[in-house]
Order: C-alpha cells, then sequence, then structure tokens
C-alpha cells in the first residue's frame, strides 16, 4: 500500500469542515478592511527565499524543499506565503506604480522539519500583505483583522507587540548584542549552542529566538532593542499602542521577539495561544518596507501577517466543536419515487441550494440516522403519502421541528 509522504497529511470530513470554516471566517474579515484574494506558485526559484527569508535563518538553512529541476534551474516549494506575493508585485510592476495593494492568500507551506503536533512538512497557512501605506494605523489594522478572525472562532489569545526599528537602529543593536555575547563568553567560559553562535556570524538578533534554556539564561541582561530605536521608530510603536488601546485590543510589549524571519522592520507582533497546552504562536507579522526594494523592486511599504491554520485547527478540534453541514440531505421511501425526487432536487439546485439526494430507497427511521450521522442540518423525505399531495417531509435537525411542505414552498424554507 502506497501512503502519504510523512508529515503531509489527507485533509477530509471533519478537518476539512473545520479548515474551510477557518478559511471562510479569513476571507470575510480581511474583505471587509479591504483585501481581496490573489494565488501565487506553490513552486518558485529559490533565490527568491534566500534573498527574502534570509540565510541565517532555520527555513533556508535546514527546512526548505529545494532542487534542481530538468532545465538545472535552483528551485523550491514555498515555504512562507510572503515573498512569493512581493514577488508578484514587483513582477507585475505594481511597486513603479506606487499603487496601494492589499491582498489575501492561504494554501500549503512546505517545511522540512520534524513532524508534530500543529507543525508539519505541508501545512496551510491564511496571510495578507499591504503594499505602500506607511501610516502605522495600518500596521493596526492588520492585527485587528487577527484579532477579529480569533474573536469570530472563539480563541482566546495573548498578543505580543515589539518594535525593530530601522536598519540603521537594528544595526547598532546588532553590534552591541555581539559585544555583549563576547563579553559573556570571555568572562565566563560559557559557549552559545551551534545555532546561536551561526545566528551570530549572519543575523545576531536571531539568537533571542533561541529556545535552548541556558542560551536564554545568559542573554536575560542582553541589550534592549528599545534602547536603540530612532525618533520615528519609537513614536510609531507609541502610536501603535495607543491605536490598540483606544480599539480595546489588549497586549504586553515584549523586547525579545524578533520574528523568525530577515526581513522585517519596525512593527512585530506574534498571537500566542495556550489553548491546546504549552502556549505556541499561532499567528504573526509585522512591517517590512525595505524587502521590495531588496528583490530588486522600487522603493514600498510593505506590512503583513501569517496564520498556521493548523494550529488553529487543533484549538478548534480541542473545543469538540461540532461541525454541522450547511446543506440538506433528501430521500426516497418508495423506489417508484426517484424521477420525482430527482426533479425536485435539481430544481432546488438552480437556487444555488446544497442538497445530496440518496437514490436509494430506505425506511425513515434508517434514512434519519443517515443523515444524523453525517451532520446534516435539513432532512427531507418523500413517500407515497407526501407525493398524492404534492409534499414531502421536513425536518430540521438542528432543532428537531418537523412538518409536511409543499413541492413550491421549499425553496423558502431552505
Amino acid at each position: 500500500m502506497i501512503h502519504a509522504i510523512k508529515g503531509m497529511n489527507d485533509l477530509l470530513d471533519d478537518d476539512a469542515l473545520i479548515y474551510e470554516k477557518i478559511i471562510k471566517t479569513c476571507e470575510e474579515v480581511a474583505k471587509t478592511y479591504g483585501y481581496s484574494y490573489i494565488e501565487v506558485p506553490h513552486l518558485e526559484v529559490t533565490p527568491l527565499f534566500k534573498r527574502s527569508v534570509g540565510e541565517s535563518s532555520d527555513i533556508v538553512g535546514k527546512e526548505m524543499y529545494e532542487f534542481l529541476d530538468k532545465s538545472g534551474d535552483s528551485v523550491c516549494l514555498r515555504p512562507e506565503g510572503t515573498a512569493g506575493v512581493v514577488r508578484a508585485f514587483i513582477e507585475h510592476k505594481m511597486d513603479k506604480a506606487g499603487v496601494v495593494k492589499r491582498w489575501f492568500y492561504h494554501g500549503s507551506m512546505f517545511r522540512y522539519e520534524k513532524p508534530q503536533r500543529g507543525r508539519y512538512r505541508e501545512f496551510h497557512q491564511f496571510g495578507l500583505e499591504c503594499f505602500n501605506i506607511a501610516n502605522v494605523y495600518e500596521d493596526a489594522s492588520v492585527i485587528m483583522i487577527l484579532a477579529k478572525i480569533f474573536k469570530k472562532l472563539d480563541i482566546n489569545y495573548t498578543l505580543k507587540i515589539n518594535s525593530l526599528g530601522s536598519p540603521e537602529c537594528l544595526q547598532n543593536y546588532r553590534k552591541a548584542l555581539r559585544e555583549y555575547i563576547a563579553n559573556i563568553e570571555n568572562s565566563s567560559g560559557f559557549k552559545f549552542c551551534a545555532d546561536c553562535a551561526k545566528r551570530i556570524q549572519t543575523n545576531v538578533i536571531r539568537v533571542l529566538d533561541c529556545k535552548n534554556d541556558e542560551c536564554a539564561k545568559h542573554l536575560i541582561n542582553a541589550p534592549k532593542l528599545s534602547e536603540f530605536l530612532d525618533d520615528e521608530s519609537r513614536a510609531d510603536f507609541i502610536k501603535l499602542q495607543e491605536i490598540l488601546k483606544d480599539n480595546e485590543i489588549s497586549f504586553v510589549i515584549d523586547e525579545r521577539l524578533v520574528r523568525g524571519l530577515d526581513y522585517y522592520s519596525k512593527t512585530a507582533f506574534e498571537f500566542e495561544s495556550s489553548e491546546i497546552g504549552a502556549k505556541a504562536a499561532i499567528a504573526g507579522g509585522g512591517r517590512y518596507d525595505y524587502l521590495v526594494e531588496y528583490l530588486g523592486g522600487a522603493k514600498s511599504y510593505g506590512v503583513g501577517f501569517a496564520m498556521g491554520v493548523e494550529r488553529v485547527m487543533d484549538i478548534l478540534r480541542s473545543k469538540n466543536i461540532e461541525q454541522k453541514l450547511q446543506n440538506t440531505y433528501f430521500c426516497i421511501l418508495d423506489e417508484e419515487l426517484l424521477p420525482i425526487a430527482y426533479k425536485l432536487v435539481d430544481n432546488l439546485r438552480e437556487n444555488g441550494k446544497t442538497i445530496n439526494l440518496n437514490y436509494e430507497a430506505k425506511k425513515l427511521a434508517k434514512h434519519l440516522n443517515i443523515a444524523n450521522k453525517q451532520n446534516y442540518k435539513y432532512f427531507i423525505a418523500i413517500g407515497s403519502d407526501e407525493a398524492s399531495k404534492n409534499e414531502v417531509f421536513f425536518k430540521d435537525l438542528e432543532s428537531g421541528e418537523q412538518k409536511s411542505i409543499k413541492y413550491d414552498e421549499l425553496k423558502e424554507i431552505l
């Protein structure tokens, strides 16, 4: 028997319903803020991610599905969504036009890492990106979109925020952090882990992401990013806090929050939830005002987020939310009534109704048992008695209400 590749899972039945609910909720909220859908390829040239995500990141260094195609070009399955959307923005010359674009996307991402709960080799993200708005109010809007999504999904969270400042701020901070680490190693003899040693050489602020307890302990008194912010970055960060407070969005400031990707500047944020055990990040993002230019485009502002769909699915599963199909089970009690039922159902489908017709004649109790097991919302049956009166038997499987309905009244009831 052939099995799915390790860490790549089928999405079906109850899981598919939960996934659909999450994506539908995300899309509805994003559209109210003026975002529209974009689809970019799953396969891109490798340099796109090496230049955007950064070669210091674990994603590029350890996790990308990278290979040579038949023409000898280095390509890879997308490990995240932002870089491809930025590439599309530049390729379609929207950077040079200076237009404001707000896009959302969702779909599969791929990283070769150890599969575990909420973390798979093929996983799904919902994300959005806004281009050419520098105002910190858009940073706040991006955060508020996520807050509204989680409110609609009834998910509790902790919002962490930080400011990384401008490239100049980060350059000064990196210098101070390297000096601090060197002093620790020289004075105590402690050596940071292999991952940190690499990050010290490539992008030192990512040592703040280290999960090694000993490394974290020695970084407790490290310099703080807030001490290196320029006036503009500090003013934006203060304004962001004011906007969130005014709109009743609770947050905590986490000066160790630097995100796992190299392209962030100024605002960085992360949503955590403890509803599936230990606190885990379920979404995050921030501002990346230099990424478009770095990838060869004209100077353009950018801000966005990505949400881990599998982790949100885990939370909804833990709440034992029963997913009711918002459609109808239609059945016959006598075999000769199938042509009548078939025509009725086809007529209802023309009006946008979702109806599954069971072609087999069974007793009413057996049909009801099937419909309940498969979580249908509505149940319709037609037998000889009903057909003689141009009626059907109708039952709302959520409320329990049941009655006889004339054929021409079905459209309104459904």
